[in-house]
């Protein structure tokens, strides 16, 4: 089997991008969801600016990936299990098409961002770190 090449140029990231929503809008636990709040030929440069940004630091996306989760919060709720079943298809996804330090990076991101949007929606701070406090002086 020949080796999986890297995520390299924006046509990689559209590639990436447009394979992950073509599995995840057939997941039973989100197709509705996504059926509702996404029009996919709308979203697919908006999240291939998004990917392009975060893998190359392109610059491209300029939105609030918060703001349009919290809109879709108030109708479907977005629970955990959803961020997991999203990451399990996204990652699934990268590792059968790229392999390489890009494709990597792509798994760990959406594993920091899926988290962080999760506490976020849910009112708790978005650091993975939330549990770490400062210490009292003692003197």
């Amino acid at each position: 089997m020949p080796e999986l090449p890297d995520l390299k140029s924006r046509a990689d990231v559209a590639r990436m991008v447009r394979s992950f929503y073509e599995t995840a809008m057939a997941d039973p636990m989100l197709k509705g969801i996504f059926e509702r709040h996404l029009d996919l030929d709308e979203h697919m440069p908006i999240m291939t600016d998004f990917w392009e940004t975060v893998l190359f630091r392109a610059g491209k996306y300029r939105r609030n990936a918060l703001q349009v989760h919290f809109d879709i919060h108030v109708v479907d709720p977005l629970e955990w299990p959803h961020f997991e079943r999203w990451l399990e298809i996204w990652k699934a996804n990268v590792d059968s098409l790229y392999a390489g330090e890009h494709a990597e990076r792509a798994k760990l991101q959406a594993t920091r961002i899926g988290a962080s949007i999760h506490r976020r929606l849910h009112g708790r701070n978005p650091s993975q770190f939330e549990t770490v406090g400062t210490r009292e002086e003692t003197t």
